[in-house]
């Protein structure tokens, strides 16, 4: 495992200097940008311990695509894989673990620490022979694989919701609209092979909003159970319950296009930290969302008809 963490290590470092920023500004701004963002987020929410946790979980996920995760099963035997999951995804999280601490939020990183462990020992493939049902017939493969492989969270999310309301604690139900939210930005990690995208036949922009479209709808389906019964139990704060659905809305959008940005390749390391710094920072999505649009339009030019 030593040799595969200088391996990444290394990898760092050349996205850092392919992006054409010294590797001594680089680790000099990284750690920067994220304390400003985190202050600047503490300074303008009292949610923000909330969407603190939903963006490490957020990001920490883009290190569950199955592709690179079948490679390193493929490399490591059962036990030093799951070590080596829970290792990098704790070493991803580490700074906003450490900022949580920082602002004296001892809950929070014990919870985030649990979450993180929990999904990266959690293994689904090998013991089922049977395929799980979805509410999503005849859609995209997204959602139809994600929620196979993820519907456990679901029942935890709605208990959650359930416990708000015992509690009268409106924040853990917005929390469970934010990890739903995540879940499904996890769907957006895994690309599909060129030919099927090519057998949609339709222009690019017209593939993108089918895909934004069918994003949106099920995401509603998945959510609007939570959302309406806080909205019930909680009708004064039905404001900021539509507020984070809205967000999660956006930022569902936003993945959709920057998954295509790059398309038939991952999201490069600049994209990532242009989308991570989105989350931190939402008013920059202004910008970020056309850019992205942009990007899958041209990357899509080459595979779909541009009519």
């Amino acid at each position: 495992m030593k040799d595969y963490f200088k391996l990444q290590f290394k990898l760092l470092n050349r996205k850092i200097v392919d992006f054409g920023i010294p590797l001594l500004i680089g680790y000099a701004l990284i750690p920067l940008i994220f304390i400003l963002l985190s202050n600047f987020l503490f300074s303008k929410t009292e949610f923000a311990s909330y969407i603190y946790v939903f963006s490490a979980v957020s990001l920490t996920s883009m290190l569950s695509s199955k592709e690179r995760n079948d490679f390193l099963k493929s490399i490591y035997n059962k036990k030093d894989y799951q070590k080596l999951r829970v290792l990098e995804n704790l070493i991803f999280s580490f700074p906003f673990i450490l900022y949580l601490l920082y602002k004296g939020l001892f809950i929070y990183p014990l919870f985030l620490m649990l979450l993180i462990i929990v999904i990266s020992l959690f293994n689904l493939n090998t013991n089922f022979n049977f395929t799980i049902p979805t509410p999503f017939h005849k859609t995209p493969f997204e959602y139809i694989v994600g929620f196979r492989n993820t519907f456990f969270i679901f029942p935890i999310t709605y208990c959650l919701t359930y416990i708000s309301i015992m509690v009268d604690n409106i924040n853990l139900g917005v929390f469970s609209i934010l990890l739903i939210g995540v879940i499904c930005f996890s769907y957006y990690s895994n690309l599909e092979n060129d030919y099927y995208v090519w057998n949609f036949n339709v222009s690019p922009k017209k593939f993108l909003l089918k895909k934004v479209k069918t994003c949106l709808i099920n995401f509603t389906f998945l959510i609007l159970p939570i959302v309406i019964t806080l909205t019930i139990f909680f009708f004064k704060e039905t404001g900021n319950i539509l507020t984070f659905t809205m967000l999660c809305y956006i930022y569902l959008i936003t993945i959709v296009f920057a998954k295509y940005s790059s398309f038939p390749h991952k999201m490069s390391l600049p994209q990532g930290i242009i989308f991570a710094i989105s989350i931190m920072f939402p008013p920059i999505l202004i910008v970020i969302i056309p850019m992205f649009f942009s990007q899958s339009l041209k990357k899509l030019n080459t595979i779909l008809n541009n009519d």
